[in-house]
């Protein structure tokens, strides 16, 4: 049975987006040990938006990928996929490629 994304089946509220957070790639200690993501020590967060909430001026869209910092908005794991409900005045930059 297949899931269906999860910005598809939740609406943040006010000036809160739900964003699926990008994967890094996975650190490795000098003597070969995978680090868990608790202890990379990442300032930042790089994310895309797939959902805003119900205020009507965003600065972001669905689509963005967007920076936030470290520890701010709740984090929420579906499956393999890991997400970050954050306010919108918690992001620090849009980030344009």
């Amino acid at each position: 049975m297949a899931t269906k994304a999860l910005g598809k089946r939740v609406k943040p509220l006010g000036k809160r987006i739900l964003a699926k957070k990008l994967e890094t790639e996975g650190r490795t200690s000098a003597g070969g040990i995978v680090l868990p993501d608790s202890v990379k020590n990442e300032k930042t967060i790089r994310a895309e938006v797939v959902a805003i909430g119900t205020d009507e001026k965003f600065e972001v869209k669905v689509g963005d990928q967007i920076l936030v910092a470290s520890f701010s908005g709740t984090e929420i794991e579906e499956g393999e996929d890991k997400y970050i409900l954050v306010e919108e005045s918690k992001v620090l930059a849009i980030v344009k490629e």
